[in-house]
């Protein structure tokens, strides 16, 4: 069963699932699951292999999709950021009956040709022993990832009591092939879906509009001026006024 962090009570709207990306976790979500569960309950998750949650061998998306199945009880509107994106997908596809809507964050049902390699290797190669403040892991890290942004993402998911990372980066790792790639599935998503990107991204791309439509035949597409891949926590009211204006649509 997946840690998850429920916001909000019940309402007569669907409640929103909301699917974290790499190397995140349900709280990475809070500040925005709060907002949104003004109207409706809002959960997050944490995906296995991550925060709370189980670890596994295997981080296939098809498993991903099964973990969610788990946590839904009614058809749900679901929100999925990257890989997170990624996953809720699949679910969309081989389980349209949980459902309502969906909304993918910065991502493509494609196969990427970088990877996130170099941030396993950083953080599996920092020394833990005797690190009591994250600002000590922040200076270790620094060499090997100059991005402030990435460092403090990731950082979020040292447990500095512990000496450890909530992440399993030998999975991750193994199972890099899997993450950057998508499964060939022969299935459609009848229901209506946002794909929602930074305008300074380059992760939904005018190429992959005909894999998207092909099974997600109800694409909408939207962009979040000067924004990135990162678009929620660079421009969180322009992100949390986007998802409010789909799922409150009619």
């Amino acid at each position: 069963m997946l840690n998850i962090i429920t916001h909000g009570d019940e309402t007569d709207r669907p409640t929103l699932l909301i699917v974290h990306g790499l190397f995140g976790s349900a709280r990475n979500w809070g500040v925005i699951a709060k907002r949104l569960s003004d109207t409706r309950q809002v959960v997050t998750v944490d995906l296995r292999n991550h925060g709370e949650s189980f670890w596994d061998a295997s981080h296939s998306y098809r498993d991903l999709a099964d973990d969610l199945a788990t946590v839904i009880t009614s058809p749900c509107d679901v929100l999925g950021h990257s890989m997170g994106g990624k996953a809720a997908m699949v679910l969309a596809l081989t389980r349209p009956d949980l459902v309502n809507r969906l909304i993918v964050a910065d991502i493509s049902p494609v196969t990427y040709a970088h990877s996130q390699m170099h941030l396993i290797k950083a953080m599996a190669a920092l020394d833990l022993t005797g690190v009591t403040r994250r600002a000590e892991a922040d200076a270790a890290l620094t060499p090997s990832i100059t991005d402030a942004g990435v460092r403090a993402f990731l950082l979020q998911s040292l447990d500095v009591v512990h000496g450890k990372w909530r992440l399993n980066l030998n999975t991750l790792a193994n199972q890099m092939d899997e993450i950057i790639g998508f499964p060939d599935i022969s299935a459609q998503y009848p229901d209506e879906t946002l794909f929602l990107s930074g305008a300074e991204s380059h992760y939904v791309l005018p190429e992959h509009r005909d894999k998207i439509r092909a099974l997600f035949p109800r694409a909408r597409f939207a962009k979040i001026p000067g924004a990135g891949h990162w678009l929620h926590a660079e421009k969180p009211r322009e992100f949390e006024a986007a998802v409010r204006a789909f799922l409150e649509r009619s």
